[in-house]
């Protein structure tokens, strides 16, 4: 199904009944990145879930995005579809997403499940300051020997950028704007119990960022599954499910 928010075409999927549940999907992924999850759920739940813009089947947004862009989206999709109030599970991405909705918009969100969620900034070493230099330095000497035009930053970006940036394609800059954003002062404003669901040995969004999380939203809880990596509900998809839905189910 698509939906129509301030001229782009936002595609979604719903089906079940019952208390409204919204999953928000990682970067680079769509709505069927959740497909297990969404058909287990929509057994019990009214269940959404959509592709953001730029992603799946959902227009590009007009212009570079940061979070606050696609969380005011959800915010219209809210209202476009008279979704009162729902419990957002949101991966990675999709977690910064629900972080800000929730602490926007507190009277719209019922629970909130944070999946190996983004939204707090790594720790810097002197590796990464290293690492960054010697790009800069790459960058400006391959544009001064094979021209300083668009085509150019572009080969040296197809080159030598990270796979996120090479893949991002027209979502470049919004990318670069997202994963600079710190959102860590938005946790203690999270009302809504939460769930924070994280694989041992996800790597790009590490477990200490988990238990930052759990410290500083006010009534969080943590599930930590062995194994796992950053896509922990899928490497653990029945205790995933099993768990999540107790807890949307669950009493306050």
């Amino acid at each position: 199904m698509f939906i129509k928010i301030d001229g782009l075409d936002i595609y979604y999927k719903k089906a079940g009944s019952g208390k409204k549940v919204i999953l928000l999907h990682g970067w680079g992924g769509r709505a069927d990145s959740f497909l297990p999850v969404f058909n287990y759920l929509s057994t019990k739940f009214e269940v959404y879930a959509i592709d953001f813009p730029g992603f799946g089947l959902s227009s590009l947004p007009p212009k570079p995005w940061g979070v606050l862009d696609y969380t005011q989206m959800l915010y219209k999709f809210f209202e476009k579809l008279q979704i009162d109030k729902a419990s957002l599970v949101g991966h990675s991405f999709g977690g910064r997403v629900s972080i800000m909705f929730s602490s926007l918009y507190p009277e719209r969100v019922e629970k909130v499940v944070l999946v190996d969620s983004a939204g707090v900034l790594p720790k810097r070493t002197w590796r990464y300051y290293l690492k960054v230099y010697k790009f800069k330095l790459l960058k400006k000497l391959y544009l001064l020997f094979n021209g300083n035009n668009k085509e150019a930053v572009e080969k040296f970006y197809r080159k030598y950028g990270s796979k996120d940036y090479k893949n991002a394609g027209p979502l470049r800059e919004t990318l670069v704007k997202v994963v600079n954003e710190d959102l860590r002062g938005y946790l203690p404003k999270i009302k809504a119990p939460t769930l924070l669901v994280w694989g041992e040995k996800d790597e790009d969004t590490p477990l200490y960022m988990a238990k930052i999380m759990e410290n500083e939203i006010p009534n969080a809880s943590l599930v930590v599954f062995k194994e796992a990596g950053h896509f922990s509900y899928l490497d653990n998809i029945n205790e995933f499910n099993a768990i999540v839905s107790n807890f949307l189910k669950g009493s306050d």
